[in-house]
């Protein structure tokens, strides 16, 4: 299943009607990931309202918390601030408008839910859009020059860890190739690296060892992708016939 993660309304510190294209953007690069359920809170006031929602008894009584016929419970909140929302009317020599420019800048960060644990906060600063007919559609287009920082963010935040789940082929006590958890669902691509870890469990919390890395060479449709194995063959093998339990983290480049 994948995570739950909701979008609280942002605050401003500029009162602007264009505000919403800033959240709306932060969803669309969320959503596109293929990695998230997506929840709008826009309607969110404190994180506490979220936690007493999921102590509901709809909750409680519910074997699946997420259930569209009662709510989805968001694990992590994301919580944005706009700082400046600039819009410029291009003038003519007489004085009528010629287009609008705009350049936005903004802060996110993570909380998550049940621990009330926060991220740093992480500034955006668009450039200023291209000249364009409608202040709406200068701030779209400004918010368009920072989403790859924003999908960069989202990687870092959520690092895309999956485990493997089948050996395929081995050869001489090593794997060859294996089969993950995650394909086109998870916004998986051939040609994708991970690196292969195991977890031991030292004074109660996990700790991860790389013992080998692997590359995707089949996306087997939504929910499973075949890999190469580049490094730690043996190792791999081994544990997986230990039943160990081999999780696999995307190196981001």
């Amino acid at each position: 299943m994948k995570p739950v993660l909701g979008v609280a309304k942002f605050t401003c510190e500029v009162d602007s009607k264009y505000s919403g294209a800033v959240a709306e953007k932060v969803v669309q690069i969320v959503t596109n990931s293929r990695r998230f359920t997506v929840v709008d809170r826009t309607s969110y006031d404190k994180v506490q309202q979220e936690l007493e929602l999921q102590k509901s008894e709809a909750f409680l009584d519910s074997k699946n918390t997420v259930k569209q016929d009662v709510t989805l419970a968001a694990e992590n909140l994301i919580v944005g601030n706009i700082l400046k929302m600039s819009i410029y009317a291009m003038k003519n020599s007489d004085g009528s408008i010629n287009g609008y420019k705009s350049s936005v800048a903004f802060t996110l960060k993570v909380i998550e839910v049940e621990t009330n644990k926060t991220t740093e906060a992480e500034s955006f600063q668009t450039e200023v859009s291209p000249l364009m007919l409608s202040p709406e559609s200068a701030v779209n287009e400004a918010l368009k020059s920072v989403e790859p920082k924003l999908s960069a963010y989202f990687i870092k935040t959520f690092p895309l860890i999956t485990k493997i789940c089948k050996i395929i082929t081995s050869k001489k006590e090593s794997a060859s190739t294996v089969l993950i958890v995650g394909g086109k669902e998870f916004g998986f691509k051939e040609g994708d690296k991970l690196i292969v870890e195991k977890n031991e469990m030292i004074e109660g919390k996990p700790y991860p060892t790389q013992i080998g890395e692997i590359k995707i060479v089949k996306i087997a449709g939504n929910d499973f992708s075949e890999c190469s194995v580049s490094e730690g063959g043996n190792e791999i093998l081994s544990r997986f016939n230990a039943a160990e339990k081999l999780t696999c983290k995307l190196i981001v480049k």
